[in-house]
């Protein structure tokens, strides 16, 4: 069939889901995503209210659907979940930084660098054109890194497709070794979630003003993922100087987690897929090696700092912060050493992500041009 002959024939092989009305697209997904979490708590899985959701966005995307999350609430659910981990950061936490830093600096340095040569990999094989690869195998902060790799130049479809590829399988992959590790006995001695609890509802309005002040700042800045730094940040602060309890309640966490999840399942368009397709096997194959590789930096952390083996795996996953925040929320590991090692690097990749990028492209101009 001739290429004009496809471009007649590609109105009518619109998916069903996309000539639906969005109304009952988002009604579907809602509802369907729902049943789906549901299950997947009933089965203790951790994070499923991002898993959940996560996994019915791609299905629906697809499949044709033509609905996306408005911007506002997408950057609203970021803020409220930095406000979440700046709420959880305690004086533990910053001891624990002070005391381990050469290590915390360590584990986080050897990261990125390796992401980095997987992606000058990638670059001088161009697996994707220009420097996608690069900007693509940086570990954590994915949307602030679609947004600088726009900035310079490269193609921000196909490092969007990279990194939230990377974060879905990063999810797919924690989420799966943190039920394979839980104990049976001592998940089923938990206390269920009490998902609508008495609250203080003064406290929860001022949580939510902050978040919502937070994100209003945080996008005037125009700081890489200001909406979800900026709240970290203030809250922290606030928290530590005891100025501010953060009350959210799970009811509430539970939608920011959905919309999360729809953000990043609803990115797999069919044509990005099929833009990305011939690259996916390589694309794949350094992405679980980046895993591996940082399970392996684990696997030291727990022989030679008796670090617990999940609490470990999860601080040097290299998922974005907000999914392996939540997954480590949901599960019985130290969240404060996690969180110290995800938001150290979560900080060096924002402050030294565009530089390698930046010479790695100049070094790989040659090969690639």
């Amino acid at each position: 069939m001739s290429s004009e002959q496809s471009q007649t024939l590609a109105p009518h092989r619109k998916e069903r889901l996309g000539r639906l009305p969005k109304s009952v697209q988002w009604l579907m997904m809602i509802s369907v995503s729902l049943v789906f979490s549901v299950l997947l708590h009933h089965w203790q899985v951790p994070a499923s209210l991002l898993v959940g959701p996560m996994v019915i966005g791609i299905l629906m995307a697809t499949n044709g659907a033509t609905i996306s999350a408005p911007a506002p609430l997408y950057l609203g659910a970021q803020s409220v979940l930095g406000v979440m981990i700046g709420g959880s950061m305690t004086v533990g936490i910053l001891a624990s930084f002070a005391s381990d830093w050469p290590l915390i600096l360590g584990v986080t340095g050897i990261t990125l660098l390796a992401s980095s040569f997987l992606g000058w990999i990638l670059c001088i094989k161009q697996v994707l054109p220009g420097t996608a690869g690069i900007w693509g195998s940086s570990p954590g902060a994915a949307s602030a890194m679609v947004i600088m790799a726009e900035t310079f130049g490269a193609d921000a479809r196909l490092v969007a497709f990279m990194q939230y590829v990377r974060v879905v399988i990063v999810v797919g992959v924690a989420s799966s070794v943190a039920n394979f590790w839980v104990d049976p006995d001592v998940a089923n001695a938990m206390t269920p979630y009490d998902w609508f609890p008495a609250f203080d509802p003064a406290g929860f309005a001022v949580t939510l003003g902050l978040a919502g002040v937070c994100c209003f700042v945080g996008q005037k800045s125009r700081l890489p993922s200001g909406p979800l730094l900026v709240p970290i940040i203030v809250t922290m602060a606030l928290h530590l100087g005891g100025v501010l309890d953060v009350v959210l309640p799970e009811w509430f966490l539970g939608l920011t987690y959905a919309v999360i999840g729809w953000v990043i399942g609803l990115k797999f368009t069919p044509p990005i897929l099929r833009y990305a397709a011939h690259a996916l096997p390589k694309v794949l194959l350094s992405i679980f090696v980046l895993i591996g590789f940082c399970a392996g930096i684990s696997g030291l952390l727990v022989i030679f700092l008796d670090v617990d083996p999940l609490t470990a795996y999860l601080a040097t996953s290299p998922g974005g912060l907000d999914s392996v925040a939540i997954i480590a929320a949901s599960t019985n590991v130290d969240l404060s050493f996690i969180l110290v090692l995800q938001a150290t690097r979560f900080f060096m990749v924002l402050a030294l992500g565009p530089s390698l990028a930046r010479l790695i492209a100049r070094r790989t101009a040659h090969l690639t041009g």
